[in-house]
């Protein structure tokens, strides 16, 4: 005998997994950075109070609204191998709590959402919101697919988070002219080093379904030899910008030599056996550093 569930159980249901597929886990990433920029074009840990409805507004954008449009196209291209991916066992349009035309709803109307709120909080912002979602589409949609061109994805996951993000924040203050570019090149280094990892973790379901992603191009173990690269490359930056006056007055930087090892001995760590719980280890190692830099900027004073 089969019982059917309430309508009210099967509603619940769906707009639970409506919400799992856009990784509330993953919104704090675009946060983060987007809080780190206005934190960099303000000097305050706060935003200015007729800044406040802005970035409140901003939040939406850079969390359910971008993260929800952006993975529901990802999620629709990437049935074929989330099919054979364990990892993805229980994603809402595999197991059937959702369906294509579901995604392609949702992709809408987030679209729609975030350009529409997007216009209000300014026109710099509204333009970085712009090639976000189009980025978003790119990467996921054939036959461009970016997530199936080696370097192209980890170019495209690099820009987004490394520098659009951050970028986000900033133009809530600032032109977005005014954004330091060794802060740019910094966001870039970063980011590529923790995606290329992740391209490890889903290596074997990716060639199954025909994803020429940069694992199944150059092999787990040079991506992760890359990634170990990329960080110490951003490592060594940050150092160069700190000791040579680029960024804060060489003195606040003691903290930033002494954890430099630390930084790439965890990530190396992390990498030889890569999981999306090592690499958020990763990014609170890289926190350290970076919550001092913010201390040291914002104790420098108001912009100039």
């Amino acid at each position: 005998m089969v019982l059917l569930r309430p309508a009210a159980v099967r509603r619940a249901d769906r707009a639970w997994a409506v919400l799992r597929m856009t990784r509330p886990w993953f919104w704090p990433l675009g946060w983060a950075a987007a809080y780190a920029g206005s934190v960099l074009a303000t000097r305050r840990w706060l935003p200015p109070g007729d800044a406040v409805p802005r970035s409140l507004a901003a939040l939406v954008v850079l969390g359910p609204l971008v993260w929800g449009a952006v993975l529901a196209v990802n999620d629709l291209h990437d049935l074929p191998s989330d099919r054979r991916n364990p990892r993805k066992a229980t994603a809402p349009l595999v197991t059937g709590l959702l369906t294509e035309a579901d995604l392609v709803r949702w992709h809408t109307g987030a679209s729609v959402a975030a350009l529409a709120v997007a216009a209000v909080v300014g026109p710099g912002f509204a333009a970085g919101t712009a090639a976000v979602l189009l980025l978003g589409w790119l990467y996921s949609v054939p036959p461009v697919r970016l997530k199936a061109r080696p370097g192209l994805d980890v170019a495209v996951n690099a820009l987004v988070v490394g520098v659009l993000a951050p970028l986000a924040g900033w133009s809530l203050h600032r032109p977005v002219t005014g954004y330091p570019t060794l802060l740019a090149l910094l966001g870039l280094l970063l980011v590529a080093a923790l995606y290329l990892p992740t391209t490890v973790l889903d290596v074997d379901a990716d060639l199954a379904a025909g994803d020429t992603t940069a694992a199944v191009r150059w092999t787990p173990r040079v991506c992760r030899r890359a990634g170990l690269v990329l960080w110490v490359a951003a490592t060594a930056v940050w150092l160069a910008g700190c000791h040579l006056d680029l960024l804060v007055r060489r003195e606040s930087c003691t903290l930033q030599t002494g954890w430099a090892p630390v930084l790439v001995a965890g990530y190396a760590v992390a990498v030889r056996r890569p999981s999306i719980p090592r690499m958020a280890v990763v990014c609170l190692l890289f926190a350290v550093p970076a919550g001092d830099f913010l201390l040291a900027w914002v104790a420098a004073g108001p912009p100039s």
